[in-house]
């Protein structure tokens, strides 16, 4: 709800609690008015004024004066009990020696109890305590998402969350990450989800999750059967603990979403998540990338996933994943006709394992998402891949960067990315491309319509090349993010993307990397900063030099200020290590203020 909706709401809450003291306080003059002219009546609260009676009062006597509660109660006409009239009961003897005190002591216990009445009313509701913890928090309540992530919050702050939890039936996710107070706490809050239970999202990253927490949290499985998303990841205590969890997973288990990443799990944590994918058989998204020691229980892991045959998304990033865990992957693959998505990169020790671990990736049809990069292929795994990949006819990303063998293949891949044309990303960053596959992959670009990101950086051949590619960009007409750092550009290479502009190409353009081309001359870079303002929607422009050059900004550097005034959509601009005067410097820092703008230049 919004501000205006949450003051409206606190509003109306105290309006109605200041009526109903109001009645109240009406209700017990009206009683003491009623009855000031007839004390002696009997009421049927008399019997409640009795319990407060002491034995043993002081016995001085005195005409027994009816207190302001006596009065209250007797006011309330309770009508007739049984067809005879109130008036019929008779009133129980009172000792007059003792009722002095103990009408003050009646007086006294009952106007605290229609006190605490009053300030029951007064307290906050619920949902009122909901919304100043959120408000607190500088976040907007919603009742079918608790988000606070990233919110310092205290032991104090998770136990009061887990108190709201009752007042909130109707929640549905729960985001607590990047809060280290969670851990150690969290059974304060797992012991209330039972209040709880559409429960269908629980995010716990980086709250240093200790193994009492991932047991109270295993416990928790019983209660939440809803639960379809569980992020774990970056809490590294886990690491040999996950048992605790799985164990208590129930066959029929509706989760769809689980993340552990970077959790310094074991191998024995490897084979407890085997064990339980067969209870999970409605599995979407498995990630357990940056687990480096899990790769030893993969081939364990490889044979359970076919229990998972919905399974969409499979990210083994950076597992420590050999060449036998990719034979053991690759007959999982068989199973998994519904993936979308397969990162296996950063996994060096699969180099060479490719040759003979391909003979089900051809048949992943559905396969959108291709990550190999940093596997370190070689010449005959790419030999291999050149035949699979342009099989996958729904690829849309492929990443094959810091794969140094990708651009000196007998049999190069890059000519066959033709038979790809939904393929929307292509990262091929430090593959060691010669003239040849690059004029290979320029080519086949012509033949990529819907091509939106090229990443063709650190490839030394593509300066005084960049002709090659003018026709795929030509056609090009979504790309949106071109790539192309120490890539040994030149001033003619600069010359030619500006020319491409004037004739209405890259157009879309977001972000444009030319960092770390320190052979471009300042003429090159003047004639570039005079055709930028054609790039509107411009976002990202990297222009840096290398960490290990400095170098003084020359006339360029006005023809930037220029630019920049007609670039709407530029948010940042990197300029590291170029030396800037002291009179550049200082309409740089002025720029912003001038231009109403709030470009960061990263200097």
């Amino acid at each position: 709800m919004g501000e205006k909706q949450v003051a409206e709401f606190q509003e109306r809450q105290g309006m109605e609690v200041k009526v109903q003291v109001a009645c109240v306080q009406d209700d017990v003059q009206s009683c003491q008015d009623k009855h000031e002219e007839d004390i002696t009546e009997s009421s049927p609260f008399d019997f409640v004024i009795k319990r407060f009676q002491g034995k043993g009062s002081s016995p001085g006597k005195r005409k027994e004066q009816p207190s302001a509660i006596r009065k209250f109660f007797r006011g309330f006409d309770f009508g007739k009990s049984e067809g005879k009239d109130r008036r019929e009961i008779k009133e129980p003897e009172i000792n007059h020696s003792e009722a002095d005190d103990q009408s003050e002591k009646q007086d006294l216990s009952v106007e605290d109890g229609l006190s605490h009445l009053i300030s029951a009313a007064e307290s906050p509701s619920g949902e009122q305590r909901f919304i100043q913890f959120m408000q607190k928090l500088g976040k907007e309540p919603n009742s079918k998402n608790l988000d606070v992530n990233n919110c310092a919050l205290s032991a104090a702050d998770v136990t009061e969350l887990a108190s709201l939890l009752p007042f909130l039936p109707d929640l549905e996710e729960i985001s607590l990450s990047w809060n280290g107070c969670v851990g150690g706490n969290l059974k304060a809050l797992t012991v209330h989800l039972h209040h709880v239970n559409l429960l269908k999202v629980l995010r716990l990253n980086n709250c240093r999750l200790t193994a009492e927490d991932v047991t109270s949290l295993g416990e928790a499985f019983e209660i939440v059967s809803q639960l379809e998303e569980l992020d774990l990841s970056w809490n590294s205590n886990i690491g040999g603990k996950l048992s605790l969890l799985t164990k208590k997973l129930q066959k029929g288990c509706k989760l769809k979403l689980l993340k552990i990443t970077d959790c310094n799990l074991t191998a024995k944590d490897g084979e407890s998540l085997a064990e339980i994918l067969s209870v999970i058989p409605s599995l979407e998204v498995l990630d357990l990338s940056i687990n480096k020691h899990i790769g030893c229980s993969m081939k364990v892991i490889a044979q359970d996933l076919k229990n998972v045959p919905g399974l969409k998304e499979l990210n083994l990033h950076m597992c420590g994943l050999k060449q036998d865990s990719l034979q053991g992957l690759d007959t999982a693959l068989q199973h998994l006709a519904e993936l979308r998505k397969l990162d296996i990169s950063c996994n060096k020790e699969t180099g060479g394992g490719f040759k003979d671990s391909t003979a089900h990736l051809a048949s992943l049809k559905n396969l959108e998402v291709l990550d190999l990069h940093q596997c370190c292929v070689t010449e005959e795994d790419m030999t291999v891949l050149s035949q699979v990949i342009p099989l996958l006819s729904s690829l849309q990303e492929l990443n094959l960067s810091s794969n140094k063998n990708v651009g000196v293949s007998s049999d190069p891949l890059l000519g066959r990315l033709r038979f790809l044309p939904k393929l929307k990303s292509v990262a091929i960053s430090n593959c060691g491309l010669g003239e040849q596959s690059f004029s290979s992959l320029a080519e086949a670009a012509l033949h990529l319509p819907e091509l939106e990101i090229l990443d063709l950086s650190w490839n030394k051949c593509v300066g005084g090349n960049l002709k090659l590619l003018l026709g795929a960009l030509k056609h090009a007409t979504e790309i949106q993010v071109l790539r192309l750092s120490s890539c040994n550009l030149v001033a003619e290479d600069l010359a030619l993307l500006t020319l491409l502009t004037q004739d209405g190409h890259l157009a879309r353009l977001r972000k444009l990397d030319l960092s770390y081309n320190n052979n471009i001359s300042d003429e090159g870079w003047v004639t570039f900063c005079q055709g930028l303002a054609v790039f509107k929607e411009l976002s990202e422009l990297d222009v840096s030099l290398r960490p290990s050059s400095r170098r003084g900004c020359g006339t360029w550097f006005s023809e930037l200020l220029a630019a920049l005034t007609k670039l709407p959509a530029l948010a940042e601009l990197g300029l590291q290590r170029w030396v800037l005067s002291e009179s550049q410097r200082k309409r740089l820092e002025s720029f912003n203020q001038d231009n109403k703008r709030n470009i960061r230049f990263d200097c």
